[in-house]
């Protein structure tokens, strides 16, 4: 697990010294990821920079990795961030089908040997994370991958003076002098982040950078524009129940999550589990512990009433025998951090969560060097309420378009929060039109309100249009599970996974998003997933024999936060005010609203938390790589090497 830098010269000429050295001091900005080894490599038209944290063969895998065949043993030079779990298998088919031919014990090689024999293919037959680049010393070519499901991160940039792809943002502003990126603020990225909580993939919020989406290559060739594929798109495929089968179904959902675990437990380091009071955590701890019967759970909380799970996570580990370790979040400690946290996001991300799980990180990386999370659970097997929207519109698929439309324009006739508007309104629409994901802050009014650059032409079918054309003919369940892997998943709950582990120098691993559990899961019909009293039916089945009772059938808060409480007063409401009056980014966003929302949130007749949430990270992520004006304390990373 580790930071990768890779930039390939452009039509200027060779790599010089100088392109060295920014190589390097970029490469530093990202230590954080990898601080047990930094590394470099380079040649007269590319460098690979890397920071190393190692989890498997720490003694003998560091990179810049060379590997070759037979007569060309150098010939390929990676830098690779990720674990790839059936490492071992993959091995031993290279070396039995090819010949191949490795020095380490570790994962990397088996990707470079993987990519030159068998090409692209090699990509969908890991099961793992990762993002990774390779250079071809004889083709002169970089080869970039990122996993299926957008696990690790890679960043994308081209200017005259070449590309460069790496796992932090920031490293490649920090290059845009010597490759002559376009770093001004992408505004319609501004008003997707606004709108969705997130940038979406591939936009970031700099109109020169781009992301490699997840479940895509890129080739790149010196002084040439990157060349992207794609070589996963996911399906959900129902397969319906045949009478008496049930039970088979869901022990294959079990089995398959069972050798998921077992995979993921692969480490020369000691590994724990985050553990919230959901099913999904708590399936993934129990299942862990087979493989280490001193295993250690983590999770935080706050001392306040309703914004908390210790109590249930508490429980859950002493029901499957597991060491507990909890940090409870003061507001104090809450807002001294929110810089460091967002310099480290690179991107804003309004999820309030993302703050506890940077403290549960920081917490974790005191006794483990890996944990496993339960992130994917939900798109995989059907976890979120609105999910079970199509059912309560069921009837209006029957209606036609004309009167569809008829009723929604009667709702907006009826009075604000009149029982039935909201059911008309979005009976009235089609899935395309009314479901773009998991967050939707804004009205296209209080968008006006608050960018004052908006632009109506900018809507959420920027980012949903291309998904649902992938999913016509799907039942809505799947389409709406579709849309969520592709956006809010990769989005926003793998952004943050990601960067709050990977600030406190701790690899997270998720054994739901395994192509092997997801196979089972695109094969569930709707009815196995949603019905009217519960999401995830047919996972909740499977793991009756796993996860304590009381968890079972209970819904999950994950790591709820008290933002709107304390936007009414106390540190959280100072420093929100203090940031809508001290903002240079008022060309961008409208400070005179903030403080309006504030206003209203603060005397408690409406609840803007999660609008004003939305708006304050952006202005803290302006203030921090824009205005320069809020400088971080970002310390070095020093953590013991675990055994």
């Amino acid at each position: 697990m580790c930071g990768l830098l890779a930039l390939v010269g452009g039509v200027a000429g060779a790599i010089t010294q100088h392109t060295v050295d920014a190589v390097v001091e970029a490469s530093n900005l990202m230590r954080h990821r990898g601080p047990d080894e930094p590394g470099l490599w380079a040649d007269d038209h590319t460098v690979l920079g890397f920071s190393r944290l190692s989890i498997i063969d720490i003694a003998q895998s560091h990179q810049p990795l060379c590997w070759g065949p037979p007569g060309a043993p150098n010939r390929f030079v990676m830098v690779f961030n990720g674990e790839i779990y059936n490492y071992l298998e993959l091995r031993a088919e290279l070396a039995e089908t090819h010949g191949a031919t490795f020095t380490t014990d570790g994962d990397g090689e088996a990707v470079v040997a993987a990519c030159h024999y068998w090409g692209t293919e090699a990509l969908i037959r890991m099961r793992g994370m990762f993002a990774f680049a390779i250079w071809d010393t004889e083709r002169r070519e970089l080869f970039c991958a990122r996993d299926p499901f957008g696990i690790k991160p890679l960043f994308m940039a081209t200017g005259p003076g070449g590309s460069v792809v790496g796992s932090e943002e920031k490293c490649l502003i920090n290059l845009s002098a010597v490759l002559g990126l376009d770093t001004a603020i992408d505004p319609r990225a501004l008003q997707h982040y606004t709108v969705l909580q997130y940038v979406p993939e591939p936009e970031t919020m700099h109109r020169g950078v781009r992301r490699l989406e997840s479940g895509c290559s890129a080739m790149i060739r010196p002084g040439c524009l990157p060349e992207v594929s794609r070589y996963f798109r996911p399906r959900f495929s129902a397969v319906p129940f045949r009478r008496g089968s049930e039970q088979a179904r869901y022990d294959e959902i079990t089995a398959a999550l069972e050798d998921s675990v077992a995979k993921h437990m692969r480490a020369d380091v000691a590994v724990g589990a985050f553990l919230s009071g959901g099913i999904d955590s708590t399936a993934i701890a129990a299942l862990a512990i087979r493989h280490n019967p001193r295993l250690i759970t983590f999770t935080a909380g706050f001392e306040l009433e309703g914004f908390s799970e210790v109590d249930v996570a508490v429980s859950s580990a002493q029901a499957i025998g597991a060491r507990h370790v909890t940090k409870m979040v003061s507001p104090s400690e809450f807002v001294a951090a929110l810089p460091e946290i967002v310099w480290y996001l690179d991107e804003p991300v309004a999820d309030p969560a993302l703050v506890p799980l940077f403290f549960v990180a920081r917490e974790a990386r005191k006794h483990v060097k890996v944990v496993l999370s339960g992130e994917g659970a939900d798109e995989l097997f059907g976890g979120y309420p609105i999910y079970r929207e199509p059912l309560s519109l069921r009837g209006f698929d029957y209606l036609p378009s004309r009167v569809r439309k008829l009723l929604g324009q009667a709702s907006n006739w009826l009075p604000t929060g009149m029982r039935g508007k909201g059911l008309l309104h979005r009976g009235s629409m089609t899935l395309e039109e009314r479901n773009y994901g998991n967050a939707r802050n804004f009205s296209d009014e209080q968008l006006r309100d608050l960018l004052p650059n908006f632009n109506p032409a900018w809507t959420h079918r920027d980012v949903t249009a291309a998904v649902y054309a992938q999913s016509q003919g799907w039942d809505p369940v799947a389409r709406m599970q579709h849309l969520d892997l592709l956006t809010w998943l990769r989005g926003d709950i793998l952004v943050k996974a990601d960067k709050m582990t990977m600030a406190n120098s701790l690899e997270l691993r998720v054994p739901f998003l395994d192509p092997e559990v997801f196979a089972v899961a695109a094969r569930l019909p709707h009815e196995q997933k949603i019905t009217r009293s519960t999401t995830k039916y047919a996972l909740r089945r499977a793991l009756e024999p796993i996860v304590p009772p009381h968890v079972l059938n209970r819904a999950k808060l994950g790591f709820p936060v008290p933002i709107s409480h304390w936007l009414r007063g106390g540190e959280l409401m100072e420093w929100a005010y203090t940031m809508s009056v001290t903002s240079a980014a008022g060309h961008l966003i409208n400070l005179r609203g903030v403080r309006a929302m504030l206003d209203e949130h603060r005397l408690g007749g409406v609840d803007h938390s999660r609008r004003l949430w939305t708006a304050l990270i952006f202005l803290l992520w302006y203030a921090i790589f824009v205005e320069h004006s809020v400088l971080p304390n970002i310390s070095e990373p020093r953590y013991p090497v675990q055994p």
